[in-house]
């Protein structure tokens, strides 16, 4: 089963302590669903239409396992914690290779 990759980028961040929170919360949930953090932080460059927006990259085994992250109880917990604390935008993307291309 090929890997999968969360990509999280926040286009707005209202409330810092909130989102500080959630991040706590929602580590360990990545990581019982074999989630790894690759990336997290300001782009070190962005380009074309693209903002700077804080990012967040997870490698997962495959996309079932990143959907069910998402899905699972404890992650919707770490959702409460954040709130309207940022406005994200969020996408699971397959790894090459796996026809997704």
């Amino acid at each position: 089963m090929p890997a999968a990759y969360w990509v999280n980028t926040f286009r707005e961040v209202r409330d810092p302590a909130r989102l500080a929170a959630y991040a706590e919360a929602a580590g360990s949930v990545m990581e019982t669903y074999g989630g790894r953090f690759l990336a997290r932080g300001m782009p070190a460059a962005v380009f074309e239409e693209a903002p700077m927006e804080r990012t967040t990259v997870i490698e997962f085994p495959s996309v079932e396992r990143a959907v069910e992250a998402y899905e699972s109880a404890e992650y919707q917990a770490a959702l409460a914690v954040l709130g309207d604390g940022a406005v994200r935008d969020i996408r699971i993307v397959p790894a090459v290779g796996d026809g997704g291309g």
